[in-house]
């Protein structure tokens, strides 16, 4: 099979390799998937660039977490009729060597997960790690209905789907943005925009008098600060990423509003909260909306260059 891998960390000209592979054959509880798509997270280009210096983990890695394409075989234990179905792919390469950026994959039957008819396949590849991190922002303390919901990086591969089903389930969503350059694209995407920079504070506050009652954040230790000043007693802060690892915290302010910090590492949720994910990321799929840019494997490592920086749109492989 057509496949892209790398066999040890650095720069994505300079380690990622195009060729053949075998062909995977699906064990125990696997099914494998002949890919239409790979879709590339910052996560992906990371690992390849060895990012926090420990090395690979395997001799031979085929990159990506996310794809979509149709079930073609199963593995023992996987009922027959799983064959044909269209599905979206997460997790792929999540402690596991062989990703998406080849034309088959296996993975876990519960890693494949049915595409309604209805979604393209392109979609699919978009929902992913972003989708199940964005699901879990929102609902790890149960739903929103009727709460205010900051999103930062409302354009951004998960902050775009933490909006959206935060709105789903009922809540109020107040997007940030970088520029006012991108106020009319959030428009779209959240209930009210606000723009990062002199003047957030008071912007939010006109729009929650009260504070949010929930922050999903893209950057913990750049937007910290801008927390205290705008969240609701006993609200919760779920971030996902930051710049720096070892960010400053202004405690005392938080402990005296009854904070809660929630900490949200994708390849690590409970089996239930990412079936619980998968089954709202797939409703949310018909009609869904995802700028996204698409190019054919060979590009690989241009496409990598293309995600470290910063692409609005996900970037996704055909294969």
């Amino acid at each position: 099979m057509r496949a892209a891998w790398y066999t040890r960390g650095g720069p994505a000209a300079d380690v990622l390799v195009v060729g053949e592979q075998p062909e995977p054959i699906p064990g125990p509880g696997e099914v494998r998937v002949r890919l239409a798509h790979s879709g590339i997270n910052p996560g992906d280009t990371k690992k390849r660039g060895n990012w926090q210096g420990s090395g690979l983990p395997f001799p031979l890695v085929i990159p990506h977490s996310d794809g979509s394409g149709v079930v073609d075989a199963v593995g023992e234990g996987v009922p027959a009729d799983r064959v044909g179905r269209r599905v979206w792919v997460w997790g792929a390469q999540s402690y596991r060597a062989f990703g998406t950026a080849a034309e088959f994959v296996c993975v876990p039957t519960d890693h494949a997960v049915d595409l309604p008819d209805a979604a393209p396949l392109e979609v699919g590849a978009c929902l992913g790690i972003p989708g199940i991190t964005a699901h879990r922002c929102v609902f790890a303390d149960g739903s929103v209905r009727g709460a205010t919901v900051l999103v930062h990086g409302v354009l951004g591969g998960v902050g775009r789907l933490a909006a959206l089903l935060a709105r789903r389930d009922g809540a109020r969503v107040i997007g940030s943005v970088r520029s006012d350059a991108d106020v009319d694209a959030a428009a779209g995407v959240a209930d009210e925009v606000v723009v990062l920079g002199d003047g957030v504070v008071d912007a939010v506050r006109e729009l929650a008098p009260d504070g949010v009652d929930r922050i999903v954040e893209v950057a913990f230790s750049d937007n910290v600060g801008l927390a205290v000043d705008v969240i609701a007693p006993g609200g919760t802060i779920a971030a996902y990423a930051t710049r720096d690892a070892e960010p400053r915290l202004p405690f005392w302010p938080l402990l005296f509003a009854n904070v809660t910090i929630r900490l949200l590492g994708s390849d690590d949720f409970s089996a239930e909260a990412r079936a619980e994910a998968a089954r709202d990321l797939s409703a949310l799929a018909v009609g869904l909306d995802v700028p996204r840019v698409t190019f054919p494997l060979e590009r690989i490592a241009e496409d990598h260059d293309r995600v470290d920086a910063g692409s609005r749109a996900r970037v996704l492989l055909s294969l």
